[in-house]
């Protein structure tokens, strides 16, 4: 366990931390967070986003068309949009913040105590950043659910199913999760490495043992 070193963790910790950012920001903007096709027409695919809803077909390609009203959408969508935006602002701030209390970062290098305290700010951000990305997509997942078993809809009639960004945003939200915790671990083991070492039991029973002859003689 050489290579695992407080450093080390610290390099880890935000290199997971900065992919599941770049997932998350990606999934924000796909449009394909539910896709549906038609069995009566299989040559057409419907993908729906947070911000466009798109149609494939064979013939043209894919065309994307954004929503023409936030109101218009449905509550689960305009909570999700919400949700991830605060999940990319605070998984950028995470890096920011837990960036120079890298150690072997020049900014802060007199202030070991700040340094910690800017992993942990880190830490911190990149749980919220996650935890703000894992709601969302698991309510678009519940929604969409719901609605491909609601019996009151017509046997024919198609139904939404999970997109590839569904999968893409769990993954996004658990690497900043994973993320987040990485970077305490480097505080724990960052404190771990700083305290100084205990003195041996046997040791104090010797040195106990000298000061008793000591006196004994005196």
């Amino acid at each position: 366990m050489v290579f695992l070193t407080t450093k080390m963790m610290q390099r880890t910790a935000l290199f997971v931390t900065f992919g599941g950012l770049v997932t998350c920001l990606v999934t924000t903007f796909l449009p394909f967070w539910k896709t549906m096709n038609s069995d009566l027409n299989e040559v057409e695919n419907w993908f729906s986003g947070l911000w466009h809803m798109c149609l494939y077909t064979e013939e043209v390609g894919i065309q994307c068309k954004a929503y023409d009203s936030l109101m218009g959408l449905p509550m689960d969508l305009q909570i999700s949009r919400v949700l991830m935006l605060v999940s990319v602002g605070t998984g950028g701030l995470a890096l920011l913040a837990a960036f120079p209390g890298l150690d072997g970062v020049e900014m802060c290098a007199r202030q070991p105590d700040l340094k910690r305290r800017l992993l942990v700010l880190g830490g911190v951000l990149s749980w919220v950043s996650g935890l703000a990305t894992l709601a969302p997509v698991s309510i678009v997942a519940y929604t969409t659910v719901v609605e491909f078993w609601d019996q009151g809809y017509p046997d024919a009639m198609p139904r939404w199913e999970y997109g590839e960004a569904m999968f893409s945003g769990w993954f996004g939200g658990l690497a900043l999760v994973i993320g987040g915790t990485l970077f305490f671990v480097a505080v724990c083991m960052g404190n771990s490495d700083q305290r100084p070492p205990s003195v041996p039991n046997s040791l104090r029973v010797r040195n106990g043992a000298k000061n008793y002859l000591k006196t004994e003689v005196l």
